[in-house]
């Protein structure tokens, strides 16, 4: 499992103009709203230090099954263990490949969540995919990026009951840190670190 790199690598947060992924955007979301964050990981609870800053992800997987529920930031401090959980849950569920899950899309994913103000774990339909996965997908349709950001573990496609696709795509365009995309006909967004940009396939 490759997530040492990854997670080191992105650990401290960094204003980067040449990927377009602002950290000022995000902690301008994340300011906008409180996150009420109360671990149910067990491994959370032992990092958790007054009242500060606390980000919380939570999601379920309809193809696995499984779900998750983290705290994975703690006053400015990424929890290495549980970027570990987020990179696993986040895996190509069909040959059970990963890679290092970039928190900063997990940031953008999170800070969004915030502006809807709901307590609705994400659906996740991709996160990371395998190149074999992204080969397959692109053969069958011409929405999937020969090189998909999927691929580097800086995306994922969400979809939440509660909110529509417009709200969805609004919520993670006002972060301004990276990719928004939503699809005719489909009822998920896709969000990614790289530059900022949208799109409506």
């Amino acid at each position: 499992m490759k997530t040492g790199k990854r997670t080191g690598r992105f650990g401290q947060m960094t204003d980067t103009s040449s990927t377009g992924f602002s950290r000022r955007g995000l902690l301008r979301a994340f300011a906008a709203t409180t996150l009420v964050a109360a671990p149910s990981y067990a491994n959370a609870a032992g990092f958790l230090r007054g009242a500060g800053d606390i980000r919380r992800i939570s999601m379920y997987s309809g193809r696995t099954g499984e779900s998750i529920d983290t705290i994975y930031w703690i006053e400015g401090e990424y929890i290495q263990e549980a970027l570990k959980e987020i990179t696993y849950f986040m895996r190509d569920w069909r040959n059970s490949k990963m890679i290092g899950m970039d928190p900063r899309t997990v940031d953008i994913m999170a800070a969004s969540k915030s502006l809807m103000d709901t307590d609705e774990p994400y659906m996740l339909l991709s996160g990371y995919r395998s190149p074999e996965t992204n080969n397959m997908l692109r053969s069958r349709s011409s929405g999937v990026a020969k090189n998909s950001l999927h691929m580097k573990g800086e995306a994922a496609d969400l979809r939440l009951k509660s909110r529509s696709v417009a709200q969805m795509a609004g919520a993670a365009k006002t972060c301004n840190a990276g990719g928004v995309g939503t699809y005719r006909g489909s009822n998920f967004v896709h969000m990614d670190c790289g530059p900022i940009r949208t799109w409506n396939g």
